[in-house]
């Protein structure tokens, strides 16, 4: 079983662009703990569709996205290496070991370590690496990530709504 979810804030209708997409980026990041607070490991690597989503896959991907983004983008620094370099499904596949638990620490310390880098950037600062040719901007990161998550959270909310019928949150 996993602890208790973060809290999650409301976003306020009055704030400066950073703001408004930071908190709406946490909110989001928040959301994700809540879809798989309560379910048990089994549970959460159950397959629905024929592709290799589960509840646990999806928190495992986003923590690739974030690092990806982050660290390796925006920092032009390394992290552990991404699944995905060898293998496109590997960031969905079960590891040795992982849990519900753990899978959402790592998510947590990566989200941490994403805020880490966006608090050292201005929102016009230009990613270290290229993608497709272009410098994204942390502004461009900020939104991408929060389409990434919302997006990824619409896609737990039927894959818990499936498991053990739990909608909402």
């Amino acid at each position: 079983m996993t602890s208790a979810p973060p809290a999650r804030q409301d976003v306020g209708f009055d704030l400066d662009a950073r703001t408004e997409l930071e908190h709406f980026l946490d909110f989001h990041r928040a959301t994700v703990h809540h879809k798989l607070a309560g379910l048990a490991d089994d549970d959460a690597w159950r397959r629905f569709v024929p592709s290799l989503t589960t509840a646990a896959g999806v928190v495992k991907h986003l923590t690739c996205v974030e690092q990806y983004w982050f660290r390796t983008v925006l920092a032009g620094t390394s992290g552990p290496p991404l699944p995905w370099t060898h293998d496109p499904d590997a960031d969905m596949a079960r590891g040795d070991g992982e849990t519900v638990e753990s899978l959402l620490a790592g998510y947590a310390a990566e989200c941490d370590r994403s805020r880490e880098v966006a608090a050292g950037l201005a929102l016009t600062d230009r990613s270290v690496l290229a993608r497709h040719g272009e410098h994204p901007t942390l502004r461009w990161v900020l939104m991408h990530m929060v389409e990434e998550t919302s997006r990824h959270n619409g896609h737990l909310d039927i894959v818990r709504e499936l498991t053990d019928g739990a909608v909402g949150e």
